[in-house]
């Protein structure tokens, strides 16, 4: 899994930047480094993103979860039962 987050767009990233080197950085080279680090990063950015979407539901079910609580007992799962 660390391989598709972290390793493919680097990766990917690191082939544009070799094409581009072995080309010597000519027009053809630097356009195809350009684009292969073009991909890299979107790919890394897609993961990430998808990432952030993720804990965002991590974080409605624990809201959900809470009001439940609340429902059933009266008061928040933080706080402390109020006496009487």
């Amino acid at each position: 899994m660390q391989f598709l987050r972290y390793g493919l767009p680097g990766f990917v990233c690191l082939l544009g930047f070799g094409y581009g080197l072995a080309r010597g950085f000519d027009e053809m080279g630097l356009e195809g480094a350009v684009l292969g680090v073009a991909a890299g990063s979107s790919l890394w950015l897609i993961t990430v993103l998808m990432r952030v979407g993720i804990r965002g539901e991590e974080d409605r079910d624990a809201e959900d979860a809470a009001r439940s609580y609340f429902d059933e007992h009266g008061y928040w799962p933080d706080e402390m039962p109020r006496p009487g």
